[in-house]
Parts: structure tokens; sequence; C-alpha cells
């Protein structure tokens, strides 16, 4: 076996727990029509058509604003945008059903592609498109009539369910139904926030021309919470940033768990964010109650409070308060209500390129749940930040669950000539090691 051949193999295994998470989870997809004439949109195709594979529920959102500006070119029409919002006319929807349609029609014809040597080959995509959005008028607005434009009113979520359920891609177009039988021109970020929520949808992926969210710095956000995307709104900023910025927000704060932000320019994007540790994009998480942060002088009674059981049976090495005053930077914790339920340390050996974890214990009246994973994710992702590449930890008593977390057992012999010379015999520790 080749390089190339052990280096997929090796992608291949450490992708198969996130094809396991994935598997059976409904995922929104949202991408404007410049993600759909952009050269690498036949790659986000066939991405898709994998997902599903994978057994991944499928609704992808597209937008169509640079089509719907050609067709209103073609015949002509100036169009009239008022707030940011088009002004839909009776002649202005024809040229949106011409473009929306269109559009969507493209998009169908690309997922049934079935070519001998594609990667599209023998996936037998059912795409499912329909009346699922139903829209209400805009109405007038500051003494601005909308006419057609509008916003969404419901979801059919158990036609879209049912349909998923049954194996298919669920397709729907920036268009809404009136019960009386109108049709209304939407904006994609309410069609695709709306249906986020009313699925209660595992993820929202937002396809964008940059790597994902940007800072105010212009460097890329690799993962943040709500709160974060919340400081990057800016009413000078682009409009259509802004519609995905308050759309991530909204999803978040209603039910959705995860939203992505990935580049549409790259063909390995969606596939590098789902299916590796590291992403290609900007994870943004649903912001929790217990917070987790950076310790200060004022948490060291709470954290002695925390760690004091376990160092009297001796399962912690003892730390007195003024050691902990001095490494208190050192610390995370996790708390609820300003009350100290978890905490980890992290000690960093620069020259070695790695960090020690360290004191890392939960409540014992809050070990169900993910508090551990979520308080070493904030570690690795500290220890990222000083540009280290792996972490160690010594245990006695825990190794097994530093295991589900992805620390290998290793020898003595790999620890930091500086920890190496410390280490204590007596205690006959485990030695634990994990990239990152």
């Amino acid at each position: 076996m080749n390089n190339s051949d052990q280096n997929y193999v090796k992608w291949f295994r450490n992708a198969a727990p996130y094809i396991n998470a994935h598997r059976g989870k409904t995922v929104v997809l949202m991408f404007g029509g410049e993600a759909v004439t952009h050269a690498n949109f036949s790659n986000i195709i066939h991405d898709i058509s994998l997902l599903r594979s994978l057994g991944v529920k499928l609704v992808v959102v597209h937008g169509a604003r640079p089509q719907i500006e050609d067709r209103m070119k073609q015949r002509g029409l100036a169009g009239k945008v008022v707030n940011n919002i088009r002004v839909t006319d009776a002649q202005t929807l024809v040229a949106v059903k011409d473009a929306t349609g269109s559009l969507r029609l493209h998009i169908e014809a690309l997922l049934s592609t079935g070519i001998v040597n594609s990667p599209m080959h023998g996936s037998q995509i059912r795409v499912s498109t329909g009346n699922f959005v139903i829209a209400k008028p805009m109405g007038v607005r500051h003494g601005i009539d909308y006419k057609f434009t509008g916003s969404v009113r419901r979801i059919d979520s158990d036609g879209i369910n049912m349909q998923l359920d049954y194996g298919s891609i669920v397709l729907l177009s920036p268009i809404g139904y009136s019960p009386t039988g109108e049709v209304f021109n939407l904006a994609l970020e309410d069609v695709a926030t709306q249906t986020a929520i009313a699925l209660q949808a595992d993820k929202l992926i937002a396809f964008t021309e940059d790597e994902g969210l940007i800072d105010k710095s212009g460097q890329l956000i690799r993962s943040c919470s709500v709160r974060t995307v919340k400081t990057l709104l800016d009413d000078n900023d682009c409009h259509v940033r802004q519609l995905l910025l308050r759309s991530i927000i909204e999803s978040s704060e209603n039910g959705v768990e995860r939203c992505h932000c990935v580049s549409y320019q790259s063909d390995s994007a969606l596939l590098q964010e789902l299916f590796t540790r590291d992403g290609a994009g900007t994870l943004i998480a649903k912001d929790h109650k217990e917070l987790i942060s950076t310790a200060t002088i004022d948490d060291v009674a709470g954290i002695l409070e925390l760690i004091q059981p376990l160092e009297e049976e001796g399962v912690l090495v003892k730390r007195s308060r003024e050691l902990l005053e001095m490494e208190i930077e050192c610390f995370m914790v996790l708390k609820k209500e300003d009350v100290i339920i978890a905490c980890a340390a992290l000690y960093p050996y620069p020259e070695a390129e790695t960090g020690e974890v360290a004191c890392v214990v939960i409540d014992p009246d809050y070990r169900n749940g993910n508090r551990g994973e979520r308080i070493i994710n904030a570690v690795e992702l500290s220890a990222k930040k000083k540009g280290l590449t792996s972490l160690f930890l010594l245990t006695t008593v825990s190794g097994h669950w530093f295991r589900e977390q992805g620390f290998i057992e290793t020898s003595l012999e790999r620890l930091p000539e500086g920890k190496k010379q410390m280490y204590n015999f007596q205690r006959n520790s485990q030695v634990f090691i994990k990239n990152i």
C-alpha cells in the first residue's frame, strides 16, 4: 500500500465517528444564486449527494438574487429597493418566477445526474419540491407598499418530514404561497431560518463567498457562540451579510443546535467541516446557560471547594490556595448561575509545542450530560490559540474517560523534559497524549 492509500485509509477511519454522528440527522443547507453560478457548484452537488448516501436528511434552500436581477434587466425593468428590500410589483414578480423556476429546475437536474464514472453514479437521488412554504405579504411599511414581497407565515414541517422519511432531498426556492392562491417573493435567509426552526434541524449550513465568518480584524472565526455573532452585527455592513448573521442568531435561539458557515468556492469545505476535527469554516454553537470562561482571582474559593473532595481521596495532587492564586489564569471554569460546577487547567510547554491538561473536575451533581467534553473542548481551543499542537495529561483513575475524549495512552518518554523530571513514581500515573 502506497502513502496515498495509507493516508486515505487513515482519513476514512478518522471520519467514521462523524459519519455515525450525522446519520439520521436533519440538515438545512442554504446558498445564494451566486453559489449556483460558481464553477465549484458541481462539487457542492456531488457532496450533497454523498451526504444523502450517508443517511443525512437534507433540505436544500437556494436563493436567486443575481438571477432575478438578470431577468429584470432583460425585461427593461428598473426595479425598486427600499430599506434593502425589493418591492415586488406584478412585472417584477414575473421575473422572480422565471428566475427561481429556472434555477430550481437547474438544481434538480444536477441532483439527478447519474453518469458513469462521475461521483453521482448510482446515487438515484429523489428530489422533492412543492408548496411547503406558506407566505404572507409584508404589506405597507413606513408608507411603502411592498406588494408581492412577503415573509414566511408557516412551514409545512409534516409534509417536509414525510419526504425526508421517504429518502428524498427537499428543495425549497425563495417563493411562498398564500392560502388565497397568491405567490410571494421571499428572502432566502427567511425561508432557510424558518425551515430549520420548524423542523428543529440539527444543523443549518450556510454557503458564503468567504471561508466562514470573518471578525472585524479580517480573520476567520473557527468556532464561536451566538453571543459572538451578535457582536459582528453592523448596520453599515453588507446587507446580505447582515441577513446571514441574523439568520444564524434566530435559528440558534430557536432550537437549532449548530450552525456552520463554509465557502462555496472550496471544493472540500462542506465535507471537511462535517467530517474532520478542525473543520474548514465557522462553527456556531447555541449559547448555553452554563458558561465557560477563563478563571479569575474571584474564582479561587469556588475551585478549591470543587476539587477538595478529590484531593482528600488522593485522586488529585493537593493545591494550596497560594499556588492556585498564582496559577489561576491557567484555569477554565464552567459556571451555572455564578456557581462553579466544573474546571480544568492548561499548563503550556511552548518549547515543545505541547501543554498539560490538569485538574479536570466536574461537580458530582452535574456529571450527566456533556459538561466534561465541553470544558475539554474549551481547553483544546485555548491550546490551539497558543500555538500548541498536542496535549498530555497524567491520571490515576480517569484514563478510560480520557480515551473517550480522544487521548491515547503513551509512555513516560513522550513527556516534555520539564514534566518528565517532575514525574512522581509513587503515584504511578498513566500518561495520555492527544494531537490537536
